[in-house]
C-alpha cells in the first residue's frame, strides 16, 4: 500500500507547485496590469492567455467596480483555500496509507 500513498504524496505535491506558480501567474498580470504593457510582448502576452481564462470566468460573477477588478484577488483566495484544504488532505491520506493506517 506505500505505493498507492507515495502516488498519493506525489500528486499532491506537484498539484501545490503548479497552482502556486499559477498563483504567481495571477500576481504578476496584476501588477503588468497596473502599467500600460506592449501587448507584443511575449511574456505579457503569455501571461493573458494563460490567466485570462480562469479570470474571465470569476468576472462573471463578480461585478466590475469601476476600476477595481476583484477577479484575481477571488481567484488567489481560492488558490490557498485548495492548498490548504485539498491538497493538505490528500497529503495527509497519502501518509496515513503510507504508513498503514486507514484513510
Amino acid at each position: 500500500m506505500f505505493i498507492i500513498g507515495n502516488l498519493l504524496i506525489a500528486i499532491a505535491k506537484m498539484a501545490d507547485i503548479i497552482l502556486t506558480l499559477y498563483m504567481y501567474m495571477i500576481i504578476g498580470r496584476a501588477i503588468i496590469s497596473w502599467v500600460n504593457p506592449d501587448p507584443y510582448n511575449p511574456i505579457v502576452s503569455f501571461l493573458y492567455r494563460a490567466t485570462e481564462p480562469v479570470l474571465e470566468r470569476v468576472r462573471r460573477v463578480i461585478p466590475y467596480l469601476g476600476g477595481l477588478d476583484l477577479a484575481p484577488i477571488a481567484v488567489i483566495l481560492a488558490i490557498i483555500f485548495v492548498q490548504n484544504f485539498l491538497i493538505n488532505s490528500l497529503l495527509e491520506i497519502g501518509f496515513r496509507i503510507k504508513m498503514g493506517g486507514s484513510p
